[in-house]
């Protein structure tokens, strides 16, 4: 595929400059000795002023029962974009003179869902392709430094193919670092665009591992992955309060780089989620006493025996993010159940839910809607995948619901989307409208004609 790249420059106008009369000289006798005048500046050129960026299309979207995620359903609304925000929404809203209309009579309108722990964008073939996968590095020197914000490709092909079911953000995730902290994640749009365009949050949260896996990178013990993500901590603070000490040689070596240690700053003062990764509920009680030594903003992740905890996870107000289809028990997770997203629900735990998948990361909806068949209540549940992640990755005020002023993440649906006969008809990004093909449906229109 050749790209071209047309880079257009605007040039502002030369200002011309008016030249002095000629006066007659006036006769020798009175003439008098010139005066020294500073020479005239030189004519500068006056910039161009600056071309308004265009605003983009108002488009509105009438008649649609819209699940706004922030409040009760409204039926036959109206939702206005303009100039890539969502301007208004409402059953008495106007449609602005001149605007893109479409009618959504008999369909559901739902902010963009946001995946919360997937390596879209950084990986392409996983497990086969040499330079294709991004998420992991074998670097000693860099554990909680590495960001998978550089490597993030907005074109990769499973993107499309998740966005056509409604997916329009995503929490990108280091795979590891053959550490117990794995490096920090970030949130990006799926809209196309290259970095920064596509980056929501950079720096969302840091990611780390205890329980099984842990343990795997910690000498082979769950008690060796909490010793060590403990003195990680102490050194990061440590270092937070005597780095000019440490500069000048006068503080002890730390165990790890000053890279990791700067990086691990803002989950120190609390500024940045510590996301944690177990499973056990044992190992669950102890990342939760861990973040009340160092008074951390935690996150759970995995916790497929959170439903046991769910009252201890409740009280410290820790999210939680889980896979709703996890039932399968393992030494790490014998206690995994489908209720757990209805059962976490009930106890008051902050819930968000994701695939932890890549490449089929569009079954997002479908795992939702298991959850709801196990017993997760309708309305949390959307919010689990829009305004409660948007929350908890700190984009709320940009993503995940339907109000005014944030970006124009909207998508249209043909009926209920968590219903597997229903389908994404209109995906927006930022007020932009995505193409809904795919390398699968050109995949489709090339072999329907060839077996023909």
């Amino acid at each position: 595929m050749i790209t071209t790249i047309v880079l257009a420059l605007s040039i502002g106008a030369q200002v011309p400059v008016e030249k002095p009369s000629q006066a007659a000289k006036p006769p020798a006798a009175s003439r008098k000795p010139a005066e020294q005048k500073p020479a005239p500046k030189p004519a500068t050129q006056k910039p161009a002023p600056a071309k308004p960026v265009p605003a983009g299309p108002t488009i509105a979207i009438t008649n649609a029962r819209i699940l706004t995620a922030a409040g009760p359903a409204i039926e036959k609304g109206t939702v206005v974009i303009r100039a890539g925000k969502i301007a208004a929404v409402g059953t008495t809203v106007a449609v602005p003179s001149g605007a893109r209309v479409i009618d959504a009579s008999g369909k559901i309108v739902t902010p963009g869902f946001i995946e919360s722990n997937t390596n879209l964008g950084i990986v392409e073939i996983p497990l086969s392709a040499e330079g294709t996968a991004d998420q992991n590095s074998t670097d000693p020197g860099v554990s909680a430094a590495f960001n998978v914000m550089d490597a993030f490709n907005p074109r990769s092909t499973a993107i499309p193919v998740t966005r056509v079911d409604g997916i329009t953000r995503a929490l990108v995730v280091p795979g590891g670092t053959g550490h117990i902290v794995q490096g920090q994640a970030a949130v990006f749009d799926l809209g196309g665009e290259q970095a920064p365009s596509s980056v929501t949050k950079p720096r969302a949260a840091m990611m780390a591992v205890l329980g099984e896996a842990g343990a795997g990178v910690a000498g082979g013990s769950r008690a060796t992955a909490m010793l060590r993500l403990r003195e990680l901590l102490q050194d990061a603070a440590d270092f937070s309060t005597n780095r000019t000490a440490w500069q000048s040689a006068q503080r002890r070596a730390y165990v790890r780089s000053r890279l990791d240690l700067e990086a691990l700053r803002p989950v120190i003062t609390g500024t940045m989620p510590l996301a944690i990764a177990a499973n056990r509920a044992s190992d669950l009680l102890a990342a939760m006493r861990l973040a009340d030594e160092f008074k951390l903003k935690l996150v759970l992740v995995g916790a497929a025996e959170g439903w046991m905890v769910a009252e201890e996870i409740a009280k410290r107000k820790v999210p939680v993010v889980i896979k709703p289809l996890t039932n399968i028990p393992s030494f790490d997770a014998l206690g995994a159940t489908l209720e757990n997203a209805a059962r976490l629900h009930a106890a008051g735990v902050t819930l968000v839910l994701s695939t932890f998948d890549t490449q089929r990361a569009g079954t997002l909806r479908q795992e939702v809607g298991n959850a709801i068949s196990y017993g997760l209540d309708a309305e949390a549940a959307l919010r689990s995948i829009t305004i409660t992640p948007a929350r908890v990755w700190g984009i709320a005020d940009r993503a995940g619901s339907l109000e005014a002023g944030k970006d124009a993440d909207v998508v249209i649906w043909s009926g209920d989307p968590f219903e597997l006969t229903s389908t994404a008809e209109q995906v927006f990004i930022k007020g932009r409208e995505m193409p809904m093909e795919t390398r699968q449906t050109e995949l489709l229109k090339k072999y329907r004609t060839v077996a023909r």
